[in-house]
This record gives structure tokens, sequence and C-alpha cells, in this order.
């Protein structure tokens, strides 16, 4: 049977309502966090009691409201946030909608007790949607909002709730996001007495040092542009630190905290070729753009955006990350952590885990970025090397004696030292100017240089084709077969020719000239299984970036070999000299360093 249409008691209406705001405690402290930022607070506490679900409190110093704002301030719609209509679409805030109290005293008990710095304290409380009267009361300049038993009124959605633990943990981790946004603002949280964040006014370096730990800190490269009315700052860590998750990719703009799929897409694609299958890069990064240029009101909880210039918006992030990760392997080491034994007060303690080695210091974070260019959103590199690339010779000399011993010290500005020895015919073991140790992997470096060296000649124009003597027949399976002879003219850019040579059959013309004399068949058999896994729909440069690193591993100096010298030395003075030699092609890193500190403590002497 058919029923009437009808208006819901505003009470419902409000509780329905809440759901979009009020999903759980972090959602609160969420809305009443930023409404502080909004009013101009310099020091925030809040205070979590069963993870949120039994009280929150926020206090802040900012600018406080009179009787007569506290009794707006929990009507639907009210806000003192856009002072015109027109400003709905250049929002400058972090909050505007005004639904965050009424939504949250529609689920729970708030008391919400405010004083302006000139004027007198006053309180409100608002219970399951029942507003009560504004009442003189006792108080700081500022606000201080009290929330308890979240979703008392709506048990249903409390019983979807995780534990205490978790939401209060999902609390603080919004605490930290809104703290990485505003270093001028003072924070402090507590949960069940017990004090889990503090954090004093500080520089916004500093603060991401804070947040994000020393060894963030220490493998942290800068991040700077500006652009079309844009600027971008921060931090982004270099291609051996990586993470399981992407939860600690830290995105900023215009002081908000989000999670924009645009955003995190251009990250990807800046480390796309840099690290391994799986890992998640680090950063912390801002973005600072006009307000007219950004629409905020995209998501309920304001993470996901809009922007007007999406292309550039990407390119100027995905080209401004890579001119930061085209150093050179001297000029950020990476150290994975160490596992060794540590003296205890009881004797050994074991193996634990150690950090990455202090990198050199960066320059100034919010330095001027130079404008970006729309030809890095593909694989064009983000600046040319210093200096022309010139690979090793494929073709190395059979075992000899070595030649005299390399000089006693490498000269400063040589980062990976001088050679010492090859370890099982695979690493090379350096001496840095500091008497760290490094120890290079042959393989992985070498495949990182030659796929810089096929990258740039892909971008000038096409890669050196070699034409070989005698045509090479390789046969594969007709699935094989079919999908390398669809791709042709895509691998002709990278200097390998083939043609179909009858069912099941490749019939191979040339190959790129820095593969040398490589073997076609297992190279084919390699692109054909790499054409198969990034499937047809994938975008050409991508499939042709991983085509390159295909190339590259084919074409690189493998385990096993014995290297003279002046052939590690050589190798080691063009790592230090291509772009983003510290990974392999495949996000492996290419070298290790074990300083005198890691040293001293491996031994027990600190």
């Amino acid at each position: 049977m058919r029923q009437a249409i009808r208006l819901l008691p505003e009470t419902t209406a409000n509780r329905i309502a809440a759901g979009e705001v009020v999903e759980r405690p972090a959602a609160v402290v969420k809305e009443l966090v930023e409404n502080a930022l909004d009013a101009g607070a310099t020091r925030i506490a809040v205070t979590l009691e069963g993870g949120g679900i039994e009280r929150i409190l926020v206090e802040d110093d900012g600018a406080g409201m009179g009787p007569e704002d506290l009794a707006l301030c929990v009507e639907r719609h009210a806000t003192s946030k856009l002072p015109e209509e027109a400003m709905l679409f250049r929002i400058a805030t972090l909050g505007f909608r005004g639904e965050a109290l009424p939504s949250i005293g529609a689920v729970a008990q708030l008391t919400i007790t405010s004083r302006p710095r000139a004027g007198d304290a006053h309180a409100l409380t608002v219970e399951a949607g029942r507003k009560g009267a504004v009442l003189p009361a006792a108080g700081a300049p500022g606000t201080r909002v009290e929330m308890r038993d979240l979703f008392r009124v709506v048990p249903a959605r409390r019983k979807f709730l995780k534990s205490p633990r978790s939401e209060a943990e999902a609390a603080i981790e919004m605490v930290r996001r809104l703290a990485l946004a505003w270093p001028q603002v003072g924070f402090r949280v507590s949960h069940d007495g017990r004090e889990v964040l503090a954090l004093p006014v500080q520089a916004q370096e500093a603060r991401i040092h804070a947040l994000l730990g020393a060894d963030f800190a220490a493998a942290a490269l800068p991040v700077a542009a500006e652009a079309g009315g844009m600027t971008l700052a921060g931090l982004a860590a270099q291609p051996a630190y990586t993470r399981a998750t992407g939860t600690e990719q830290h995105l900023v703009v215009n002081r908000r905290p989000v999670r924009d799929p645009l955003l995190r897409l251009a990250l990807r694609v800046a480390y796309r070729d840099l690290i391994a299958a799986g890992r998640h890069p680090v950063a912390a990064l801002f973005l600072d753009l006009p307000p007219e240029a950004v629409d905020v009101n995209v998501h309920p909880m304001k993470t996901e955006l809009r922007f007007r210039e999406e292309a550039g918006v990407r390119g100027m992030l995905i080209a401004a990350l890579r001119r930061s990760l085209a150093a050179g392997a001297g000029v950020a080491v990476p150290a994975p952590a160490l596992t060794q034994y540590r003296p205890s007060p009881g004797g050994w303690s074991g193996w634990r885990p150690r950090g990455p080695a202090p990198l050199p210091a960066a320059p100034a974070m919010l330095a001027s970025g130079r404008g970006f260019d729309e030809t890095q959103l593909g694989l064009a590199p983000p600046e040319p090397a210093p200096s022309p690339i010139a690979t090793l010779p494929l073709g190395f000399a059979p075992p000899r004696p070595a030649a005299a011993p390399p000089p006693a010290s490498a000269p400063a500005d040589h980062p990976l030292g001088r050679p010492l020895a090859q370890l099982l015919e695979t690493y090379i073991l350096a001496e840095a100017p500091d008497g760290a140790l490094i120890l290079v992997d042959q393989h992985a470096a070498h495949e990182r240089l030659t796929h810089e060296a096929l990258r740039t000649q892909l971008v000038e124009g096409g890669v050196r084709a070699q034409p070989l003597l005698l045509p090479a027949v390789v046969d594969l399976p007709p699935a094989d077969a079919a999908r390398l002879l669809g791709f042709a003219e895509g691998l002709a850019r990278l200097g390998l020719e083939i043609e179909g040579f009858g069912p099941g059959a490749v019939l191979v013309r040339a190959l790129p000239a820095l593969l040398g004399a490589a073997d076609p068949a297992p190279l084919l058999r390699d692109l054909a299984e790499e054409l198969a896994e990034s499937g047809e729909a994938l975008a050409l440069e991508r499939r042709l970036d991983a085509a390159i690193a295909r190339l590259a591993c084919h074409g690189s100096v493998r385990a096993g070999r014995r290297l003279a010298p002046d052939e590690m030395a050589a190798l080691l003075r063009q790592m230090e000299a291509t772009p983003r030699a510290a990974t392999c092609s495949h996000g492996r890193p290419t070298f290790l360093r074990l300083g005198p500190a890691e040293l001293e403590s491996l031994f027990g002497r600190r």
C-alpha cells in the first residue's frame, strides 16, 4: 500500500544528516579541531576517553563566542564563515556548512562553553537534538567543547564502531594530519589520562620531522615548484625509503589535509619506475592555490577535491617530484635498516633494527621551485644529466689479475668513493671519502644506467638501433608472437625491429645498440610477458617505459662477471652522475652505505 509523503521530525532529520558528518569519534575530533583553527587558535588540547566514544573534549584559545553566537552555532546551516553567498565558490576556511555542531548534538550530549576575548563566558548544552538555554559560566578566553556518549540515542550505529583503541588511533591520526598542516599552532592530545601527542609551535620542516620521525627526516628530499599561481613545497622520501601502505602520504591543499585521488596518482606516477611493486612512497607535500581554483565541497568530509586545472596540478606535482628524485647516487645515499647487535646493561640484547644514516643537509624546503614542463607527464626526464651518459662496455675481458691498487683516498667530489674489491663477483666494495663502506650491486646499478640511457634516447627521438648481420628467428607461443607483433611500432621506437615469420615465430632484424650482442630470444619472451601484464588499455608511454626496464635488465652487467678496478671505478662515477641511480628499474636499492657510526655499533663500541 502506498504511503503518503510526509516531512520527518527535525530531530530525526538531524540524526540522519549526522551520518554524513559524524561517522566515528575521529570525525567529531576533525570537525571540532577545524572549528578551533578557523577561530584563530594558537593552542588546541584534545582529550579522549574510551577511544572518544565516551568523551571528547576540545579546548582552544581562539576568538570565542558571545551568547548570541553561541545560541546560533548549533542551528543547522548557521555559520560565520560565509559572510556572503558568493564565497561559496572560493572557500578559504576549513569548515563552512554549519552542520558539525548540530549533527554532533543530534547523536550525543554536547556542551559548549565559550568566552570572547572582551566579554564573559557562557555555556550551552544540546542533548539528543534538544537545545538548552544559554547560561552564564566560568571559562578562559576561547572555546571548550565537550561531547559525551557518542551515538547514545542511535545504538545501532554505535555497534558499528571499532574497539576503543582503534577509534582512539584514528582520532589521534586525524589530529596528526591537521597538526602537519598547521605548524604555527601547538597541539596536545591525551587518551584515558595519558598524553599521546605534544607539539609546540614549530617551523613547518620541524613539524614534519616531529610527526614523520627521524628515519623520514634522514631520507627526505626537498620538493619545490611554482607555476600558474600555484605553489608546491614539502619533503619526499628517496626511493629506498618506502612503506607497505600509503598511510604516510600526507597531502595538504590550502592548509586542508586531503586524500585526493588525483594527487595520490601523481605521487605514484613520479615514483613509478623507482620503487618496487607493492611499495608506496612517503611524502609531506603542501600545495597552495587560489581558493576559486579548487572546489572543496565534493566529499562530506572534504578529503577529496575538484581542481579547475587538473592537468596543471598533476603536471606540476609530477615534474617537481621528478626533479627532486633525479639526483645521482652520491647525492642521496639510501641506507636501509641494518640488523645488528647492540650491547645492553644485561649483555647482548640480540638483533635490533637500525634506521638509515643521516643524509647531507637539504636546502631550505620552501625555496622557490621552477616551472614545469607538460612533457614530463610521460617519459621525459625531469632534467638532463650533468654530462652525457656513457654506459660501461657490455663485453668484458676475461678474468685477469688485479691492476695497480687504487689511490689511497677518494676525492671529496666522489661520494661513492674508491673501489676496493669485488665480492662474490657480484658486489663492488668501495670506501667513501668519510671512511664509510659502500656496497654496490653491479647488475642493479648498471641496469639503472642503461635504463636512463635508453630513456634519454627515446625522448630525443628514438633509441638507436643496431641492425643484425644475420636476422635472428625466435620461436614463441602464438599468443606471445601476436602480442609482440601488435606492438611492433612501439618496439621500433626502442630500437627493436621485428616482423612476423610464420606461425609462432618472430624475425628480429635489429636490437638497441646499447644492448650489444644480447641474445634476442630471452629478451622477446620477457617483453611478451611484460606486455601481457600491462594490458592493452595501458597508455603507450607506460608500456614503453615497462619495455625499457626489460631492455635495461637484459643489457646490463650480470652478477658473476669479474670487473677490473678501472671498470668498477667507471661504474661508480657514472652512478654519481646518473639521475635516479639509487634504485634499479625494479625499485631495489643499487647500493648500501655502512657509515662509521654503524660500524661502531656493530662492534659494540657505542
